[in-house]
């Protein structure tokens, strides 16, 4: 019997339960590999009007530099699972934001319409209109010239990897509350830059470890940019003037 001392659990309204098991089926996809230490769902369903997901209490530690880089080079080991097909075979949630997973075989389709126009179409849905739309246009019009030549494999993806989505613990780095889809691995990594609380050695030992390919640097702003609206559309228009930086420095 488990001591619900050693779970850790979320709630929410029943209209959660999908997002919830969205959730516990992207930490068991990371968790197949045996690559990297994942918490264990435990139940995840509706009890007494709340939707619930139960998983594995982690206990956190400092992190050392020997932690992130231990880190860098398991986020290597699992973005080498692949799969034909970007996406996924189901929809989940990028924060509380539905994350369109339809497969497609083009990695630049992919993420022009289920990325990109996706989260523009619902920035303009709250009133997010003007410069951040018709630099969007064109920006989506770019894209075949953006990505032009570049063919990454369909890497499996923590898909929301910032600092607080990864931890020391006692039996290695620990990652969690994931949006799992299969894509290019620089999404992982231009993610992990935004906010910071990941070190130079945990770059560092990803670089050895499974080299980027030319031309990440123009494509970090890009795979940044799906956040940075997501964070529009979440937070409001304080992410706004970064969402447009970045669409400018593309254009």
């Amino acid at each position: 019997m488990i001591d619900t001392a050693d779970l850790f659990v979320k709630t929410g309204p029943p209209s959660a339960l999908d997002m919830f098991e969205a959730e516990a089926e992207g930490l068991q996809e990371l968790a197949r590999p045996g690559v990297i230490r994942i918490p264990e769902v435990h139940d995840c369903g509706v009890d007494n009007g709340q939707a619930f997901i139960a998983m594995e209490r982690l206990h956190f530690r400092p992190a050392s530099r020997k932690d992130e880089q231990l880190f860098g080079e398991q986020l290597a080991d699992l973005h080498r699972v692949t799969q034909e097909l970007f996406g996924w075979h189901r929809d989940n949630t990028i924060g509380l934001t539905p994350q369109r997973n339809r497969l497609d075989d083009d990695w630049t389709g992919f993420f022009t319409v289920e990325r990109l126009e996706f989260q523009l179409q619902l920035a303009a849905s709250k009133g997010y209109g003007g410069e951040l739309q018709t630099l969007g246009d064109r920006l989506l019009e770019r894209m075949p010239a953006i990505l032009e030549g570049h063919n990454p494999e369909a890497s499996l993806l923590h898909g929301d990897l910032w600092g607080g989505n990864w931890a020391a613990t006692d039996e290695g780095p620990a990652i969690f509350d994931p949006a799992v889809y299969y894509g290019d691995r620089e999404t992982d990594l231009a993610m992990s830059r935004l906010f910071g609380g990941f070190g130079r050695a945990f770059y560092d030992a990803y670089q050895a470890a499974w080299p980027l390919p030319p031309g990440h640097e123009r494509r970090n702003a890009l795979y940044q940019l799906y956040h940075v609206i997501n964070h529009v559309n979440l937070f409001g228009g304080g992410y706004l003037g970064q969402a447009l930086r970045l669409m400018k420095e593309l254009l």
